[in-house]
């Protein structure tokens, strides 16, 4: 089969691969029909995260038809299925209590051996990430094997256009999950860091929860205009003092509640972000906080601190005195997809939510390259890309 695959720093090639096959009773093999590139890919492509081999099958966000079963998966073949990009096994301590990016059982042992002493505690697994998180092939491919199909697939209506339901995989409950983190009051003023496609998201759901005013920050015009029309205020960082324009549209105390869709990879001139690009380039450090420090710094005192932003190492000069002498409360985390799939499916069924405003390019797999590339390079204009097996 055909699949696009990792080779390296901003190398990522379509190259023909063994087909999956059914390895463990409760695997499925899904043919796939959509897939995306998300933004924590880019980081793939930068090769800021670790673990990566070359040849690794890319992709976390897909859905397909379902072609093959073992004897104790519950899918059927011809059935159409949305996959979470986490897989959890579903009987854990961590997946009874529905933190399935928690699982203690989808990583091997011996990747949870890489992950253990980085972090205190095995990461679970992931589709189509590093090799501390299981290192299983992702879904930016014709066929990929699911494990654990009895628990994380969501079969979805056949009516139904794959764009509107494709998101479940991640980016959508990611945005829901950073919202409710968040704890959202009504009459709330919630401010979003980063209007890609998690944060636009969360901008959505914040205003489903009831905020009275979101205020989306970012540089990019046409990633503003989408954070306006679904309802926003808009903040652009590169032409305005972030702090003073919260203080202001807060009425003095800063927003109630804020949500880094930043993550690791911060842009901007900041002198903070400017040294943190030297030291990654270098490699002496994996994170850049801009957007996660002015985050914390801006939220009012007792406020709510959410970050579905992706990190992944050891943060320098993080203000610690400001989060403990503020009293905030921080929560962050993968997404517990499973958790969230069968709510928000409803709510895109019945019309409350809308995934497919932010798509802006939709290419065939053998494309692939040249989506990663335009959406790493391009970041005002390619806000969402959407692949296609042919």
């Amino acid at each position: 089969m055909r699949a696009l695959t990792w080779h390296g720093h901003h190398d990522v090639r379509v190259d023909t691969v063994p087909d999956p096959e059914i390895i463990n009773p409760r695997d499925a093999i899904i043919k796939v029909t959509a897939t995306a590139i998300c933004g924590s890919d880019l980081h793939l492509y930068d090769g800021v995260i670790p673990g990566m081999m070359p040849g690794d099958i890319l992709g976390h966000e897909f859905m397909g038809e379902v072609v093959e079963t073992g004897p104790k998966s519950t899918l059927e073949k011809g059935q159409k299925v949305v996959v979470p990009f986490t897989i959890s096994c579903g009987s854990c301590y961590f997946c009874q209590k529905q933190q399935y990016s928690a699982c203690d059982n989808s990583n091997p042992v011996d990747a949870q051996d890489l992950s253990e002493p980085l972090y205190g505690h095995a990461m679970s697994a992931l589709f189509g990430y590093s090799h501390l998180t299981g290192g299983y092939a992702g879904g930016q491919s014709e066929y990929v094997r699911v494990p654990f199909s009895d628990v994380g697939p969501i079969v979805v209506p056949d009516h139904v256009e794959d764009e509107k339901v494709l998101f479940l995989s991640d980016i959508l409950p990611t945005g829901w999950m950073a919202a409710e983190n968040a704890d959202i009051e009504p009459g709330d003023t919630v401010a979003v860091w980063g209007c890609g496609p998690v944060g636009l998201f969360a901008i959505q759901s914040a205003l489903l929860m009831g905020a009275k005013q979101v205020i989306g920050i970012d540089h990019h015009p046409h990633r503003l205009e989408l954070a306006r029309s679904l309802g926003a205020k808009i903040v652009d960082f590169s032409r305005t003092h972030v702090g003073e324009a919260l203080m202001e549209m807060s009425g003095g105390i800063g927003p109630d509640a804020v949500i880094d869709a930043v993550g690791m990879e911060a842009h901007g001139f900041a002198p903070d972000n400017v040294i943190e690009v030297v030291k990654q380039k270098v490699g002496v450090a994996a994170d850049r906080g801009h957007a996660l420090r002015e985050a914390l710094i801006t939220c009012r005192k007792g406020g709510r601190v959410s970050v579905p932003g992706v990190y992944g190492g050891f943060l320098d000069k993080f203000p610690l005195g400001a989060m403990m002498q503020k009293g905030l409360q921080l929560r962050t985390g993968q997404t517990h997809v499973q958790k969230y799939t069968k709510p928000l499916l409803e709510k895109i069924l019945n019309g409350e939510i809308d995934t497919t405003f932010l798509i802006s390019h939709r290419l065939p797999l053998e494309q692939g390259p040249e989506g990663y590339k335009n959406f790493h390079d391009n970041q005002n204009e390619w806000t969402k890309v959407v692949l296609r097996p042919e």
